[in-house]
């Protein structure tokens, strides 16, 4: 069915209808998603999708089609169902393009002097104040890191302070780790070495998001902490060397993490983009790379292009160095942020972080409920 059974503002067609939107344009809708998202399709109090679009014995069909100039209503063949859609939702959906997340915000790049300007937080704040909360979860969202400060020095502090804006993670280090030193260490970072720039747990088909570094002591000599925005540099990398970046961007390499009680293994790109073509994070890790395993006339290109990346996280422009304190807990974007530690005399005294992760999901999602935007918003 070509031809229009009603007059303007609608034109039916053989698989869905013409309609003059409120802002005057004409638009094409699909019968099979108007079907789908008729608002009685989704339960009230869940707010999950009910109507099965699968269950219908036959591909949706008008049996009749109103235009009131504010809505639209179709009565559907078969079930005699009636749907109404606002003109005004319809043109917001008109052009095809993703709804609109309030969760993608700009980031900001730091360099190595960020450190008296990074966010800090009070842990009773962020816990009693949804304002401070927000502001919180945005300098997350937009900077990568923050600190939060006045955290006891307690076991349940930690996961207190991630519980605001996920679920603490588990990994295959367990659900909490202890970074102090450790009579049989299995990683690095239970030792009293220097730790090279890296994120963490890249050996995992999906590494953790956010990462919780709760500093519970720390009175040795040395240790300073290292930290790296990783979408500055690629961002470097890509107006320098575009090349070179796009070969990071589009190549996955292997990293692994092998003990007695494990053997993870997972490909990643060293450089991540967004849908919008943003550069998201990085992933690196020196210390849990595997053996490359790619044609070897192709790392002649991509080696170059590696080692120019990680010289330039080295790279003092970009490096932030600072002290971790008692009471303080940093907050990082793991697919973000790089970070390290510099060696410390283990005899000096006494240094313990405890850490967890959460996921990037989760806090995208704290920022929306905080933001009061959603698709059953009023």
């Amino acid at each position: 069915m070509s031809a229009s059974l009603f007059l303007d503002p609608v034109v039916l067609h053989d698989n869905g209808l013409d309609v003059t939107l409120d802002d005057g344009r004409l638009a094409y809708f699909n019968y099979h998603w108007l079907r789908d998202n008729c608002a009685s399709s989704f339960d009230p109090e869940t707010r999950e999708r009910v109507f099965d679009i699968f269950a219908e014995a036959q591909a949706p069909h008008p049996a009749q089609v109103e235009c009131d100039g504010n809505a639209l209503h179709v009565t559907w063949a078969g079930s005699g169902h009636r749907s109404t859609y606002a003109l005004s939702w319809l043109a917001a959906h008109a052009d095809a393009r993703p709804r609109h997340d309030p969760a993608i915000l700009p980031r900001r790049h730091w360099l190595s002097d960020h450190y008296p300007a990074m966010a800090r937080f009070a842990f009773d704040a962020i816990r009693s104040d949804r304002a401070a909360l927000k502001s919180w979860v945005h300098a997350l969202l937009t900077e990568g890191i923050a600190i939060v400060t006045g955290v006891p020095n307690s076991d349940e502090a930690l996961p207190q302070t991630a519980s605001l804006i996920g679920f603490p993670r588990p990994t295959f280090f367990g659900l909490y780790f202890d970074v102090r030193l450790h009579v049989d260490p299995d990683n690095l970072a239970y030792t009293a070495k220097a730790l090279e720039l890296h994120t963490d747990v890249p050996a995992e088909d999906l590494p953790p998001g956010v990462q919780f570094l709760h500093c519970r002591r720390n009175s040795v000599e040395g240790g300073e902490s290292l930290f790296v925005d990783g979408a500055a540099v690629a961002a470097e990398l890509r107006r320098t060397h575009p090349d070179d970046f796009r070969l990071l961007c589009e190549t996955t390499v292997p990293f692994y993490n092998e003990h007695d009680r494990y053997d993870m293994r997972a490909r990643q790109r060293v450089i991540e983009l967004d849908d919008q073509g943003d550069i998201s994070g990085v992933t690196i890790s020196q210390h849990m790379a595997d053996v490359f395993d790619h044609d070897q006339r192709f790392l002649d290109r991509y080696y170059p292009a590696f080692c120019r990346f990680g010289k330039l996280l080295q790279d003092e422009r970009f490096l932030m160095r600072f002290r971790l304190n008692a009471g303080e807990c940093i907050v990082f974007d793991n697919h973000r942020i790089v970070h390290a530690r510099a060696a410390f005399v283990a005899e000096s005294g006494e240094r313990h972080l405890r850490g967890t992760y959460t996921d990037r999901g989760e806090l995208r999602s704290m920022w929306r409920i905080l933001s009061g935007e959603g698709r059953f918003k009023a």
